[in-house]
């Protein structure tokens, strides 16, 4: 009995003992939590990223970064947001221009491929030094002008295809919003990045009234002050002219020449033109969208829609985008206007540019 008296005795010690060199060894792992950080801190100080200025540019789709505080980009070129008809042009302060240009063949087919060298670029009749050149998909914001008017009856479910063949084009970070219009405008949908969105909205609405254009398109330009992008563009689905607007043809061409937006057009044209609205609508839509960059789209043949809305969503990824200081700045608050000449390789047939005309220099 003594004996195991004496065993449970020698097993309760042991334990207590074991208790206590585990409470021990606790206390030292904590010390050391505390006391190495502050012990490395003293030795390492911390050590602070650092990044250089080159000047170049590089469009990625990932990551916009902010522009460099001596230089403005396109970004910076937006609309006064108290721009009416009566305000004066927008003028920007512009040390670095951006030029999108697209160039096509003679079968209208994207060219691709070709270098800073093949680019001569002019402000007024001084040529200007390509200081920055990229040929990189770049995020966009995107709004669709739909015509929403009566005389789109017809052709109401392929024009709703090709709106939503357009936006599928579209990259994951890319933005976009639909207005649609007859006797006015309506914003159906604000920027958002859900496709079906936009394609829920868009299928209860009902052709019917006139067709106010011009109005859809102040609109579509005045939303673009919200875009998170510096590369905006809008696409006009419609198939005749202004019939019911309050803004003017002059009015709405001044308007897009002060704003850093490109604009595209798909025309839906019958064979004949019952109204000389209708009659003046291809010109009036060429014109627009000249005077940004753009282009116009004729088609005949409402099941060639979606076909042609992809071919814009293709182009506008397959741009190229050059960049200049102008030699003369100047601050007169004066039109610019702005020629891109192509210095094609040997062998290439005539091939065609579309490129912004202009932008307003900076008036102080």
């Amino acid at each position: 009995m003594a004996r195991l008296l004496g065993s449970a005795s020698l097993l309760r010690a042991t334990t207590v003992g074991r208790g206590v060199l585990r409470k021990s060894a606790c206390l030292v792992v904590f010390q050391l939590a505390i006391v190495l950080p502050l012990l490395l801190l003293s030795v390492c100080p911390p050590v602070l990223a650092q990044s250089s200025d080159v000047d170049e540019v590089h469009i990625h789709p990932q990551v916009q970064p902010p522009p460099k505080p001596d230089t403005v980009n396109s970004a910076s070129i937006r609309m006064d947001p108290s721009l009416s008809l009566g305000s004066r042009p927008l003028k920007v302060d512009v040390s670095l221009v951006l030029v999108p240009v697209t160039v096509t063949d003679p079968m209208n087919r994207l060219v691709t491929g070709l270098d800073k060298e093949n680019f001569t670029l002019f402000e007024g009749k001084d040529q200007q030094e390509i200081r920055h050149f990229s040929s990189e998909d770049a995020p966009i914001s995107l709004g669709v002008i739909f015509d929403m008017s009566g005389s789109m009856s017809s052709k109401i479910e392929r024009a709703r295809e090709a709106a939503v063949e357009f936006f599928k084009t579209a990259n994951p970070q890319d933005e976009f919003f639909m207005i649609t219009f007859a006797d006015r405008p309506e914003q159906i949908s604000d920027f958002t990045q859900s496709v079906e969105d936009i394609e829920g909205k868009l299928i209860y609405t009902i052709p019917k009234g006139r067709t106010a254009l011009l109005d859809a398109i102040y609109l579509g330009v005045n939303k673009m002050r919200q875009a998170k992008y510096p590369k905006r563009a809008l696409l006009i689905i419609s198939d005749g002219g202004d019939n019911h607007s309050r803004y003017t043809e002059s009015e709405i061409k001044s308007m897009v020449k002060e704003a850093d937006v490109m604009v595209y057009a798909v025309g839906i044209y019958d064979h004949y033109f019952p109204t000389e609205e209708e009659k003046l609508g291809p010109q009036l839509l060429t014109d627009i969208t000249e005077l940004t960059g753009g282009r116009a789209f004729t088609v005949d043949n409402p099941n060639d829609l979606a076909d042609v809305a992809t071919k814009i969503g293709i182009e506008l990824r397959n741009q190229y985008v050059l960049g200049y200081r102008p030699t003369s700045p100047g601050h007169d608050g004066k039109w610019r206007k702005i020629k891109v000449k192509l210095n094609p390789p040997r062998g290439l047939p005539p091939l065609r540019v579309y490129a912004k005309t202009g932008y307003y220099a900076p008036s102080e």
